[in-house]
């Protein structure tokens, strides 16, 4: 009976895992596409969430209303940059394959000839050139056909964009229920992983927090700050298009070591047109004051905030990105973070085994050594004594 019982037991216990599993693979399916947008979602809720703590607790707004300022705050403060860049983006796009066309229509397609002296690669550029003005009409064929050869490339490229956008919008849509219901997701989370875990997932959760905190605001303000001062340099040095630029700054200066691409490439860009003096002028701006940002803001903030050294940061940011794509720019610290906060808690449970001196424990095992063969001994003594007694009464 108890055999029957046991084996229905196990077989319910395994129907069920079943169940579960095949409910959490179709959950995941349907999720699937909201997963990155959710967690932007949750990254900018939290890192923003003491504003509309103001609202809702200080003004006294309603919950809803102040999810609603948020939502369309933060909507607002990403939207007006993005439009703004996409359409100075398109009118310089148009600008320069407008005047492209014309040069090669006209026969006067060039480029600096510090490119021409180039080494290797500086005669095939003039031989291309020399092709290409020689009759314009084939070359401009030879473009056409080549586009129209690609175009599937450039449906990949709308589909992406217009994932993108889509997933921004969902993203901004999850941060109303993020504000409004936030605060009851987290506790019934941290209650879930509590009854998994037990109380040690506090300290985890706090971990995630004050990283996840720090690396936005990190990375953040690194980035803002490198790219305003980038910008000031660009409109200085006379660069095209200083602010479409800027964002572009600001976007490549998320990524660590990323925002000399940026200046650096303008800067070689001046030098190739002959603006010797802003080609120069910008690059020692770049050195002695762009890159200064990031090597004082990044690591003061983030590792002064966390207590976590800067390399494992920098190895989570750039291992996120690789591994996740841009979001990956705070899974991956946030992932290192929490690693560390287990080893940590490890290590502090067993720090008297593992840092205990040798000497302390040859010590002791010698100490105990002794000690039992005194108490051997004595008990030998004992027992002679007790013969010898019982031998001669």
């Amino acid at each position: 009976m108890v055999e029957n019982w046991t084996k229905e037991f196990i077989i319910q216990r395994l129907l069920a895992i079943t169940l579960l599993a095949v409910l959490f693979v179709l959950c995941f399916q349907v999720v699937q596409f909201f997963i990155v947008p959710a967690i932007w979602a949750a990254i900018l809720a939290y890192v923003t969430f003491p504003i509309y703590t103001f609202f809702h607790e200080k003004v006294r707004f309603s919950s809803n209303f102040s999810a609603a300022i948020m939502t369309v705050g933060i909507t607002l403060l990403i939207g007006i940059p993005l439009v703004i860049g996409v359409f100075i983006l398109q009118q310089e796009a148009l600008s320069l394959i407008t005047g492209l066309v014309h040069r090669i229509r006209v026969g006067y397609l060039d480029v600096p000839e510090s490119i021409k002296q180039l080494p290797v690669i500086g005669q095939p550029i003039k031989d291309m050139l020399w092709q290409i003005n020689k009759n314009p009409e084939n070359a401009l064929e030879a473009v056409r056909t080549w586009v129209q050869s690609h175009l599937y490339y450039g449906k990949v490229a709308l589909d992406v964009v217009a994932s993108s956008l889509a997933k921004l919008g969902m993203a901004l849509m999850t941060l109303f229920f993020f504000y409004r219901d936030g605060i009851n997701l987290i506790r019934q989370v941290r209650q879930a992983l509590r009854n998994i875990i037990g109380n040690r997932i506090d300290g985890y959760i706090d971990s995630v927090g004050m990283t996840t905190r720090a690396v936005v605001y990190g990375i953040g303000l690194t980035a803002l700050a490198q790219a305003l001062l980038a910008g000031i340099g660009y409109y200085f040095a006379d660069a095209p298009s200083p602010i479409l630029f800027t964002i572009v700054t600001f976007i490549v200066a998320l990524i660590p070591f990323g925002t000399p691409f940026a200046w650096g490439g303008m800067a070689i860009w001046l030098l190739s047109q002959g603006h010797t003096v802003e080609g120069i002028g910008l690059g020692l701006w770049g050195i002695l004051v762009i890159s200064w940002v990031d090597n004082l803001i990044r690591p003061i903030v983030i590792s002064g905030a966390t207590k976590i050294p800067f390399i494992i940061i920098f190895i989570g940011v750039l291992g996120g990105l690789t591994a996740f794509g841009f979001v990956g720019l705070f899974i991956g610290p946030v992932v290192l973070a929490i690693g560390l906060a287990v080893w940590r808690e490890w290590i502090s449970q067993h720090k008297n085994d593992i840092f205990s001196p040798k000497e302390e424990v040859v010590l002791v095992e010698t100490g105990g050594r002794q000690t039992a063969l005194q108490n051997d001994l004595k008990a030998t003594k004992r027992f002679d004594t007790k013969i010898d007694n019982e031998t001669n009464p």
